[in-house]
This record gives C-alpha cells, sequence and structure tokens, in this order.
C-alpha cells in the first residue's frame, strides 16, 4: 500500500499578522462610520448651544459690549448706547427691560408768563415736585421781582418764532412757539425719556393712568396717542386725526427722532393751520405715523354742565380732563379747583376705577342703580335697559356754536320733569377700611350723598318716594382695579346691592365687583 503523497505547502509568516492588523473593510462601511460619528458630535453641541441660550440672558454670543438691541419700527438697529447730558455713554440695556414709568415721560406744558398765575392750579394739582419730569414752556421771561412757586414745574423760556409763517386769520401766532415745544424738549437731552407728553397750562394729568397707558406701547417704535375733540363740528374744522392739544398726547421717543428733524421746515408749510396740534399732527402725517386713539384723553370740547360725560366715561382709564373754566362745577355747589380736589381724592385710592361706569339692578325692589365711581350714583325706580344707562345724558352744548348735537358719542335727554330723571347722589367722602397686608382684605368705601334739590322739585310719584328717603349711598371695592386688567380684553364691572330692604340709617349698600360668568344686566 503505498503511502499518500505530501502536498508542502508555503506561507508567507506576515499574512496572518496582516489580516489581524489590517482586516479587509470596504470604503463605503468606512465612510458611513465617519458620517455618523460626525452627526452625532453635532447633535450633542447643537442641544448643548440650544440649552445655553435658553438659560442666558442675554444670548452670550451675539452680545457686544456697550451695545444695545433697538427696536424702530420693525427694524433692528444696533447702537453704542445713549448719551447723557453731561456727554457721557452708558449701556442702556437694563434700562430696556424696566417697565415704563413716571420717571420715563418728559412733559411739555404750554404757557404764558402773563397767565400763569391763573392757570397754574390747575398743574400744580396733579405736578409732583422730584417725581414728574418737565417743564413750563413760557414766551417770556417771568418778572423778576415774582418768585417762582415752588409747587409749580421748573419753566424754560420758548425761542424766538418771528421767522416762522402764520397766516391764520382767526388764531394766534403763538401757535407756532407751543408746536415747537416737542423739538425743544428732545433737544434737551435728558436721559432715559421714553414719551414726550404735550399739554396746556389747564390739562389736568392723572399721571397714573397716563403712565398707564403708555406702558402699553413700545417706546421704541413710533407713537402718536391721544384723542379726538367731543363735538364733531370741531373735528371737521380741524381734524379726526389729530390728538388734541388741550386734552394732552404723548409722542414715543422714536417719533420724537424723526419729528423734530422735519419740523420747523413742516411748521411753515402748515402756516395757515390755527392750532399747534394740528401742525404737529400734519408733519407726523409727512412720517406716516397715524393717531393711536385713546379714549381716557378728554379735550372737553362742550359747554354747560359736564355731568353727563363724566357719569357715562367709556370703558378706558381717565388720563386728562381739560376747558374746565368754560364749563360748570363738576360737583354741584362747589368751585371747580376744590370739585376736581374731590375727585383725586378717590382717585389717589383707586386710580384706574375712577370715574368707571357700572350698573345692576335691584330685582326685589325692580330698581336699577348707575354707579360713576368716584363721582356720581344714579338711582331709577324702574328697570331701565342697560344700553339706556349705558348712554350719556346730554347735559351739554357744542364747543363753537352751543348746539345740543352732535357730539362723537351717543347721549340721550335729560328731562326738566324730575318724575324723568334718576335721583342723583355725589361723591362725599372716601374711606379705606382694613390694613394692607397679606392676610388683610381692603376694602375701599366711597359714600355719596343725595343731590337735595329746590323746594318743590323733587318727584312727588310714589314709586320716588322710596328712593327719596335714601340720603347715602355707600359704594365698597375690595381690590383696586390694576392698570394690567386694561391690557386685557375690556369688561365693565358689576355691582349690586347689599341691603335688600331699607337699609341701615338711610343709607343704600353696593358693592362692585367684577362679573360672574355668563352674568348680565338682563331684566327678566
Amino acid at each position: 500500500m503505498s503511502s499518500p503523497t505530501k502536498t508542502t505547502i508555503h506561507q508567507d509568516p506576515f499574512k496572518a499578522w496582516k489580516s489581524l492588523v489590517f482586516p479587509s473593510v470596504k470604503v463605503s462601511d468606512v465612510f458611513s462610520s465617519v458620517l455618523k460619528a460626525t452627526l452625532a458630535i453635532f447633535t450633542v453641541l447643537s442641544i448643548s448651544l440650544f440649552l445655553y441660550s435658553a438659560f442666558s440672558n442675554p444670548p452670550q454670543w451675539l452680545s457686544c459690549r456697550g451695545c444695545i438691541t433697538v427696536a424702530i419700527t420693525g427694524h433692528r438697529k444696533l447702537t453704542n448706547g445713549h448719551q447723557t447730558s453731561s456727554g457721557a455713554y452708558y449701556n442702556n440695556t437694563s434700562i430696556h427691560d424696566v417697565k415704563t414709568n413716571v420717571s420715563h415721560i418728559l412733559f411739555g406744558i404750554g404757557g404764558s408768563a402773563k397767565t400763569w398765575d391763573q392757570r397754574r392750579h390747575y398743574c400744580e394739582l396733579w405736578w409732583r415736585p422730584n417725581v414728574t419730569r418737565g417743564y413750563v414752556w413760557l414766551d417770556e421771561k417771568p418778572p423778576a421781582e415774582k418768585t417762582w412757586p415752588e409747587s409749580s414745574p421748573a419753566y424754560k423760556v420758548s425761542a424766538d418764532t418771528s421767522r416762522f409763517k402764520y397766516t391764520c386769520s382767526y388764531g394766534s401766532p403763538a401757535a407756532v412757539r407751543i408746536a415747537r415745544i416737542v423739538k425743544e424738549s428732545f433737544e434737551l437731552g435728558l436721559d432715559n425719556v421714553r414719551w414726550f407728553v404735550m399739554g396746556d397750562d389747564d390739562t389736568v394729568f392723572f399721571v397714573e393712568n397716563l403712565v398707564g397707558v403708555l406702558a402699553k406701547y413700545d417706546h421704541n417704535q413710533m407713537y402718536y396717542i391721544g384723542g379726538n375733540s367731543e363735538s364733531v363740528e370741531q373735528n371737521i374744522i380741524h381734524s379726526y386725526d389729530m390728538a388734541y392739544g388741550g386734552g394732552g398726547f404723548a409722542i414715543s421717543y422714536a417719533l420724537a427722532k424723526e419729528l423734530v428733524r422735519i419740523l420747523d421746515g413742516c411748521i411753515d408749510r402748515y402756516a395757515s393751520f390755527y392750532g399747534s396740534d394740528q401742525k404737529v399732527q400734519a408733519c407726523i402725517s409727512e412720517i406716516g405715523v397715524p393717531l393711536t386713539k385713546e379714549l381716557g384723553f378728554h379735550q372737553v370740547d362742550i359747554r354747560g354742565n359736564p355731568y353727563g360725560l363724566l357719569a357715562a366715561h367709556p370703558m378706558a382709564p381717565l388720563v386728562s380732563l381739560h376747558h374746565l373754566d368754560y364749563v360748570q362745577s363738576i360737583f354741584p355747589g362747589m368751585n371747580q379747583i376744590d370739585s376736581l380736589k374731590r375727585i383725586i381724592t378717590a382717585y389717589k385710592m383707586d386710580p384706574g376705577r375712577t370715574l368707571q361706569h357700572s350698573f345692576c339692578y335691584d330685582l326685589t325692589r325692580k330698581w336699577s342703580i348707575s354707579a360713576s365711581w368716584g363721582y356720581n350714583i344714579q338711582l331709577y325706580p324702574s328697570l331701565v335697559t342697560a344700553k339706556e344707562l349705558d348712554t350719556a345724558f346730554q347735559t351739554y352744548q357744542t364747543w363753537r356754536t352751543w348746539q345740543h348735537e352732535p357730539f362723537t358719542f351717543n347721549t340721550r335727554p335729560m328731562s326738566p320733569d324730575p318724575c324723568e330723571r334718576p335721583v342723583q347722589f355725589f361723591l362725599d367722602r372716601v374711606d379705606r377700611n382694613g390694613k394692607d397686608g397679606s392676610n388683610t382684605v381692603v376694602e375701599t368705601l366711597t359714600t355719596y350723598k343725595r343731590q337735595v334739590e329746590e323746594l318743590g322739585k323733587d318727584c312727588s310719584r310714589l314709586d320716588y318716594a322710596p328712593l327719596l328717603d335714601f340720603l347715602f349711598v355707600n359704594v365698597s371695592t375690595t381690590s383696586t382695579l390694576d392698570h394690567d386688567a386694561w391690557n386685557m380684553a375690556p369688561r365693565r364691572q358689576c355691582c349690586e346691592v347689599i341691603n335688600a330692604k331699607n337699609g341701615v340709617n338711610n343709607t343704600l349698600q353696593v358693592k362692585i365687583r367684577s362679573c360672574n360668568q355668563f352674568e348680565s344686566v338682563t331684566p327678566p
């Protein structure tokens, strides 16, 4: 038997090592592995960057030392801070994060050296030395022998305006000087001004409410804010697109910056326009900015008794009143300054609620109650519709022609027959019960006293007799009407009668509160 043949195999001694150290792989596999690793790294970095930006304020990779971001008319603009009046620069990134307050407003009040002593009492009702900022702009320097009142704003003398044209035959060239107040105020270069607010020397501002209104708007955008005249004839003659200067108007810093650039030349283009406010609006229209209307600015272009207007105030915070020398006293039997002081006592307790209108029914006795908080209560011996209660009594005439119409809002006639009118109560005093504290309910109590008519002028009908038994109406609220409430969808507050019978000490008790869900003033 033959033995098997042996085959000798010659192997490369390094071949095994090559297969271990350099295994056979495809190029596509290498590319896939590298791509996956790269994607994983980028994913981790992206998540880290997102988390860092979410919890870093401001984003550090976008910040630059000494720069701020300012939004103007929808565009983003980098600036190197603002220059202070002393010439120094500061970075005000944090300043822009602060909610608008009274220190951000610069008032420009149009006045005259000859009439300031007679008109200053209106301004001094609301001006707060060392709190409010601004100046009264006079036509000339006051007499040297007279001391400027410490309770008045400081004054400045307007620049000479004789070079400007003024061709309105029935107006005063002083309109040019007053129109330039916004420019002269801007050119003062004062720090941290967001809004320039213009007014007359007989304008009464309600400052907290003004601040609340302006805080709704971005001062870095171009805003022109104010209100129209109450008389249609005034709006036709002047403009529906204009903020009337006596009621006051506000110009944002961004708009003022544009306006001062063209104002002087623009004033000459509108030389035939009557008033300073009309000239300012015409110049703003060249920039393309419309009027933003706020219903709390009141020009008070009416004659007669303002009662009907104030007792049915629109659903907006009270910002200003004007022309108070040209209407009857707000409260019967008082002069105008004392009347304003009385309203201001209520205003200080609850600024946002002042003059706000509420009404409700006493279904047991079938009465209607209408309340203008801080001013007036009306009692009706019947169930009056909400639409009628919401409509202002016409106790006044138009500004220019003393006619009974038209106005820019609906009115209803005020009958001379006492049996066709509500029984009237006017604010007598304001009290606050309880102390501020986390566990204490603070109640504001306003008391209204019945207006006593002349002998024989009260209604003698039997249904009026129970109403005339009341000498006072007490209205309680357990919370202030916060300014943030005006940033939500507006809704009139509700009220209810607390004592369903004759009350205590001839006093009717009423409570004003937020409305409940599905609550309405609807007759049964």
